[in-house]
């Protein structure tokens, strides 16, 4: 009974993974520009010596080979990635709030640890002007940070990112895109660093079509009822797994009391 066991454990530490991405999801739904973490998951499979071969050579033997050929299947964790689908726009008419339209884009914002990217348009100012994002790093521009002069009474973003205080052009808000997103990794704070290798190009971005929406956030591409179902089901497997473990204890139990009866 270990193969059931082990099966069953294998099973229910999978669904307890898959619980808490599922979690972390549903924990996000309001974060602006959240991308929501799927998994994948694959068969491990434990195989016999002569699992290839299809059919008992008949001028050897005549009957089947024994043990039967068969594999043993142990759910794992495959892969998880990032879904990088757009969000939907959510109106906020903040001159300060402004959501990227384009799955492969990026803002950039200086941290104390260096320059990170982010989906995350929910801009705020500094005391000194700065467009910086709510934990205070600096949104980046074309030339570095951008300022707002002081005094400013209209500050207006176009769709290519330029940045107008009362109608002067003061800097344009830098998109970057990653040549790969399978190679983005999540940092926390709604941060995202490339991997090692993986190009990141400036000003691209735009280029290849992706657009500024000035007084939206994108939500984060989370579907609540989704989630929920996928967490009722992964409960439910959870508690089968434990039943299959639970089942094959009492049947070891009852094996064990039977020899050491026979034994004695």
């Amino acid at each position: 009974m270990q193969d059931a066991l082990f099966s069953g454990l294998f099973g229910a530490l999978t669904a307890e993974h898959r619980m808490t991405y599922i979690a972390n999801n549903l924990a996000n739904v309001n974060t602006s520009g959240y991308k929501r973490d799927a998994l994948a998951f694959s068969d491990t499979m434990a195989y016999y010596a002569h699992d290839e071969i299809r059919e008992p050579l008949m001028n050897v033997r005549s009957k089947g080979i024994f043990p039967e050929q068969k594999n043993v299947a142990r759910p794992r964790l495959a892969a998880n990635k990032i879904d990088f689908a757009q969000g939907a726009m959510k109106v906020t008419g903040d001159p300060l709030d402004v959501a990227i339209s384009g799955e492969n884009a990026f803002f950039r914002v200086e941290t104390p640890n260096g320059t990170y990217l982010t989906r995350d348009g929910h801009f705020v100012l500094s005391n000194d002007g700065t467009i910086m994002t709510p934990q205070g790093y600096a949104v980046q521009g074309d030339g570095g940070a951008i300022q707002i002069p002081p005094r400013t009474r209209t500050i207006n973003i176009s769709g290519d990112g330029q940045v107008l205080a009362d109608g002067e052009l003061i800097g344009r808000i830098s998109l970057v895109s990653v040549d790969n997103l399978a190679k983005v990794q999540k940092l926390g704070q709604n941060l995202y660093k490339a991997k090692e290798n993986v190009d990141v190009t400036e000003g691209n971005a735009y280029a290849s079509g992706a657009r500024l929406e000035q007084g939206f956030i994108e939500a984060a591409n989370v579907e609540v009822v989704t989630e929920m179902v996928s967490m009722i089901e992964t409960n439910r497997q959870f508690e089968a797994y434990q039943k299959v473990m639970q089942t094959a204890d009492s049947l070891d139990r009852a094996a064990n009391e039977r020899i050491g009866k026979r034994i004695g």
